[in-house]
């Protein structure tokens, strides 16, 4: 077994939706992983977002072995107490009336969409660049053209804005079922909306009699330093879209919604085999337990910080800025290498993204701590040198960095 026989091995019997893979992983420890060589990396992406509690966190490894030696899945047709658990825990910490559990966040937001719909108006607004899934419902909202092209036509009504007030004022109206946004939209390149856009967005949808979607799948389970990116702004959306994080690694996906709105669905209209199963639910209420007990909401907000900060203070030509909030950050790069930085960054063994051509994304578990900094920063300075001195003229007339996310 070696990482080059699974690559190529996966390349001959997987569908080549994915491409290439980057490695093949072993086992994994905290923030750590090890290939199947024995070659150590730092996970800074968090299975891109997911991992909130690192790999193989005791608490995830008991909450899955003691579940699912005592029940996993029975269907919808009865109720669990892991399953009541969960949604008691996600009411309390969203404010929120009523939960649907699914499997992912693509599936929450086709929930979403739906619910949508139920309200009998025809329009519905996202933004663009938004990313909301691949299930052709999702796709539709998803505001990436390259994406939906192929696979149109999709599910009418979808409308896609600039992501500005003035944008939403003149499209929204009394025919708009809902808007949906990200609070920070990740797969954009950690692109946070505007300052004041989410409280405008509530009195404009209040107005208009629409509904309010945010899609926290990238921002919840305390990502951004808050429960949910939604609460940064004081206000209180009809609907949020959650998966990623809330599960720590196990597949899980929810709808909750507020104001009564979870009202709309009457029975039989919407429902999933898997959602909401007890394995799931009892592993999903154990990480976030964890998490709150834990205190990694403030550790998140306070890291995040730390990070911003200390990525500026490297000095490297390539850093023009960090953006983002908590532990969902966006480097900004002075040239399109992002691409490049990844990959000397994973050389260096350190495991970051780019969501964009100038963007490195980073989303490590929220329990990161001293160690796991230092040594992120000694191996991306380093990962941020090998391309500085690759690329010199292009950078040569870089920006100052400025600017540390709120």
């Amino acid at each position: 077994m070696s990482t080059e026989n699974d690559l190529d091995h996966y390349q001959q019997t997987m569908m080549p939706s994915w491409g290439r893979p980057l490695a093949a992983f072993e086992r994994g420890a905290g923030s750590y992983v090890w290939d199947v060589d024995g070659v150590e990396y730092l996970d800074f992406l968090g299975g891109i977002a997911v991992n909130v509690l690192g790999h193989a966190h005791p608490v995830f490894v008991e909450a899955v072995s003691r579940q699912a030696a005592t029940l996993a899945h029975i269907s919808n047709y009865f109720v669990t107490p892991p399953q009541l658990d969960l949604v008691d825990r996600l009411l309390r910490l969203s404010g929120g009336d009523r939960v649907f559990l699914a499997n992912s966040g693509t599936e929450a937001n086709e929930a979403a969409l739906k619910l949508a719909k139920l309200t009998g108006r025809p329009r519905i607004l996202a933004l663009d660049k938004a990313f909301h899934g691949r299930s052709t419902g999702a796709l539709a909202l998803t505001g990436k053209p390259a994406l939906r092209a192929p696979f149109e036509p999709l599910i009418g009504g979808v409308e896609h804005l600039a992501p500005t007030i003035q944008a939403l004022e003149a499209a929204i109206g009394p025919d708009v079922a809902a808007l949906i946004v990200e609070p920070i939209q990740g797969e954009a390149g950690v692109v946070p909306l505007p300052s004041g856009y989410l409280e405008a967005a509530r009195e404009l949808t209040r107005k208009h009699g629409a509904l309010l979607i945010v899609d926290e799948i990238q921002t919840g389970a305390g990502r951004t330093g808050a429960w949910f990116g939604f609460q940064h702004a004081g206000i209180e959306p009809d609907a949020i879209t959650l998966a990623k994080g809330i599960g720590g690694g196990f597949p899980i996906g929810a709808l909750v919604t507020f104001h009564g709105t979870g009202d709309l669905f009457k029975p039989g209209q919407h429902g999933s085999t898997f959602g909401g199963n007890a394995l799931a639910g009892a592993v999903a209420d154990a990480v976030l337990a964890e998490v709150e007990n834990a205190g990694l909401v403030e550790n998140a907000a306070a890291r995040g910080v730390e990070l911003s900060e200390k990525i500026l203070a490297l000095g490297s030509p390539l850093v023009t800025g960090v953006r983002g909030r908590g532990l969902l950050l966006g480097i900004e790069l002075a040239a399109p290498v992002a691409n490049d930085v990844r990959a000397a960054a994973h050389r260096r063994g350190l495991i970051v993204n780019a969501p964009a051509d100038d963007v490195i994304r980073l989303a490590p578990a929220l329990n990161i701590g001293d160690d796991e900094i230092a040594v992120f920063l000694e191996r991306f300075g380093a990962a941020l040198a090998d391309v500085a001195a690759a690329s010199a003229p292009t950078t040569a007339s870089a920006s100052t960095p400025t600017g540390a996310p709120a």
